[in-house]
Formats: structure tokens, sequence, C-alpha cells
């Protein structure tokens, strides 16, 4: 990897930590699930008609089939994910789930795609295991006021992550739609779909804009700006590279929590994201 990809892959992966960061601090829920969608529609127009113009690639009507699934799994991970963020720690819910996420693909690659991983890609799925048990630690210390409902939403997004995973790795090798054009088409799904439960609590959501603005753009902005540096490493170094480098957004957004967020458990919490990370990494190379 040269050092322009790690470069333009640490920066990705620190935006997506940060967005994750951003919208724990914000607590917005579903409202702002949908705010954050719109401005992200529009903010990312100029970039769309930047790829179109320059791939050239014909549009067919078979991209809004996936577009559509996509934005289907993806909204259920982005409100999943907030639910998470409500109950729980960003130390603890965002390696989880980002952890849970990569060790299902795998899975669903071995029983349902019939691959065989190697031994290091089996090693890899084995730290992944242990850092998720060191991030659940004791379960007799766990109430279900707060830590159960975190950990139970965590792995769900997980379950998510993994499905919009092969989903939209089908779509963008074996379909050929445009990466940045199947994310936005994406994008603008999660908005559309979510316009009645917008219309519904309209006060909310004029109340959401009025005091989460600043969260709302931000996460509208580095959301899909980590995806769109991803998309340029990928461009001209081998995913095997990128892939592994890019899930350093555990190990940041398990610091941005137990260091900005005072959420506790900081050696522990950040030793098992590392573990993941090693897992992750495992998986990758192997």
């Amino acid at each position: 990897m040269t050092g322009l990809a790690l470069l333009i892959v640490l920066c990705a992966a620190f935006f997506h930590a940060s967005w994750n960061f951003i919208a724990k601090k914000a607590c917005g829920g579903t409202t702002f699930v949908w705010l954050f969608n719109m401005v992200a529609a529009i903010v990312y127009i100029p970039v769309v008609i930047g790829e179109i113009w320059v791939s050239k690639a014909p549009l067919q009507s078979e991209y809004i089939i996936f577009m559509v699934g996509s934005a289907i799994l993806h909204l259920g991970y982005f409100i999943l994910l907030n639910r998470g963020y409500d109950t729980g720690d960003l130390s603890l819910v965002y390696p989880l789930a980002r952890g849970t996420g990569p060790l299902l693909v795998t899975f669903a690659a071995v029983v349902f795609l019939g691959e065989r991983p190697s031994l290091i890609a089996l090693m890899g799925t084995l730290f992944i295991a242990v850092g998720v048990f060191l991030l659940l630690g004791n379960p007799i210390k766990y109430t279900p006021q707060k830590t159960s409902p975190a950990v139970l939403f965590a792995i769900v997004t997980g379950v998510f992550i993994a499905s919009y995973t092969l989903w939209d790795k089908y779509a963008v090798s074996s379909i050929a739609v445009p990466p940045v054009l199947m994310y936005w088409g994406t994008t603008v799904g999660q908005a559309v779909l979510m316009v009645p439960y917008a219309l519904k609590n309209r006060e909310e959501v004029i109340n959401q804009w009025r005091t989460k603005r600043l969260a709302i753009v931000g996460v509208a902005i580095l959301c899909p700006l980590s995806y769109i540096l991803v998309l340029t490493a990928m461009s001209f170094t081998p995913v095997s590279y990128v892939a592994p480098v890019r899930e350093a957004s555990i190990l940041i957004g398990a610091i941005m929590g137990a260091r900005f967020l005072n959420e506790g458990d900081t050696k522990l919490r950040i030793g098992a994201a590392i573990v993941i990370l090693c897992g992750i990494t495992s998986l990758a190379l192997g």
C-alpha cells in the first residue's frame, strides 16, 4: 500500500468514527436519521453528477432494485445503531457492531457461498469472538435497564452490516452499479422511505433541525465522505489492503467514547477494540 492510499484510508476511518461520535452525542433517534439522509442526498448531488460524467456508465432500471434493497438494509442499520447509542456507550456499541458484521459475513460466505476460509482467516474469526467477549465482560453486571439493550442493538446492527455488505458487494461487482451512484441512491431511498414518518413527526423534525443542525450537517457530510474516500483508495489499491486499514475506525471509536465521553472501562474497551481490529485484519488477509 502506498503512503497516499494509507493516508486516504486512515482519514476515512477517522471520518467514520467521527460521524458515529457525533451521532452518539446528538442522540436524535429516527428523526435524526431522516434529517441527515435528506441533507446528504442534496449535498452530494454534484459528486454523483461527476461520477456519472466520468464513468459514462449507462443507467439501468435494474439499479433501482438494488438501491431500494440497500436503502432498506441501511435504514435498519442506522435506526438500530442510533437506538444502541440511546441505551449504551459509544465505546461498547460501536466496536461490537462493527466487529459482529465481518464475523457474520465470513459465516455466511462459508454456509451459503461454499467458501473455505484459510487458517489465518479462521484465526481472525477467533480474534473477533474474543474481542466481543471482552467487550461484553461479566454478564452478571448487566441490567435490563441499560447494558443488555445496548448489546442487543449492537449485535442486531452487526447483522444489518453483514446484510448490506453482501447485498452491496453483489450490486457493485455483479450488476456493475457505479459505487458512488449506488451509495447516493441508497441515501435517497432511505430519505423517501422515511417521509411518512417525518410528516407524522413534523414537530420533532423542526425541533431537531433547530437544536441539532450542526450535528445533522456533520453526519450528512462525514458519513458519505468516509465511504467515498474508501472508494478512491480502492481505485488504485487492492481491496485486501484497504479493508483492514479501514477498520481502524473501531479503535478510534473506542478511544473517542472512552476518552471524550468518559464512558469508563477505558483500558478494557480499547484493548477489546484492538483485538477485534486484529481479527478483521486477519480475515482480510486470509
